[in-house]
């Protein structure tokens, strides 16, 4: 069994479907326990989310989160105060779950993702990948007081030890980190896992891990990196995100990525 995790909010349910049908077809003959952490969907919405999938292979979990202590959370269009919830999985999933693979709704996964789910966390509370070029790293720990070094990860993709989060983590710590930075936030949960966590992150190759449009452009413009196309990422990528504001689902996409999303987008249950 592979425990997932996802908040939204019910515009992103067409888009999450996608990514369950990619999930079902790359990672076969596996159960999955969906743990859907939202403030506003309803029982409607759920069944919308688990139609016509193998009740066997996906089971849905609905879990209602209050969000009356993020009230003052900066949040704007693209990021809804359900993106917070990620930060506190450890307090409101089951307390028999060591580990749970958060994702973004905008994913889809081009392969097995089991020998990832077993990913040796050790003492990490948090496994991703950071598509941030090395200026704007600079710039990132300038901005967030981090030490020069450390790498300014995407939460998209996030697997996720409970374990060491339960034992370890003060969730305070992100309200008053909030309530202190709100001004110079850009990204704001991502902004505040980076700020508070940056030392107890595993970092992941995000051409496997998180690959989005933008970072294979920016990784193939680099005469140091050996090109890839799209068969390579067909072959090697597990995580293809369409992160941002380039969406593959909305008109004038620009690249050669969204070929992912419409080969999933088929797959869907009829």
């Amino acid at each position: 069994m592979i425990h997932l995790l996802v908040t939204l909010d019910q515009r992103y349910i067409p888009i999450l479907r996608v990514m369950l049908a990619s999930i079902l077809h790359t990672t076969p003959d596996t159960s999955f326990t969906l743990y859907l952490a939202c403030s506003s969907l309803t029982p409607d919405d759920f069944k919308e989310v688990a139609r016509g999938f193998d009740e066997a292979r996906l089971i849905l979990q609905p879990i209602t989160v209050c969000d009356d202590a993020l009230a003052n959370a900066p949040i704007e269009d693209r990021y809804p105060k359900e993106m917070y919830y990620r930060l506190f999985a450890a307090k409101f999933l089951p307390q028999t779950l060591d580990r749970v693979l958060y994702l973004d709704p905008d994913i889809v996964v081009l392969n097995d993702l089991r020998e990832f789910y077993k990913l040796d966390l050790g003492s990490y509370f948090f496994a991703a990948a950071s598509h941030v070029k090395r200026s704007f790293q600079a710039l990132n720990n300038l901005r967030l007081d981090m030490p020069n070094g450390s790498a300014y990860v995407n939460s998209g993709v996030m697997l996720m030890n409970l374990a060491a989060l339960r034992q370890e983590q003060n969730t305070q710590d992100v309200f008053d980190y909030i309530a202190e930075n709100k001004a110079k936030m850009l990204l704001p949960d991502q902004d505040v896992l980076n700020a508070l966590y940056h030392d107890r992150i595993l970092h992941l190759n995000p051409l496997l891990y998180n690959l989005s449009e933008k970072y294979y452009r920016h990784y193939n413009l680099s005469p140091k990196n050996p090109p890839i196309d799209v068969d390579w990422v067909r072959r090697h990528t597990v995580f293809m995100h369409y992160c941002g504001r380039n969406k593959p689902w909305k008109p004038h996409y620009r690249g050669k990525l969204d070929i992912f999303y419409h080969e999933a987008e088929e797959m869907l249950p009829k």
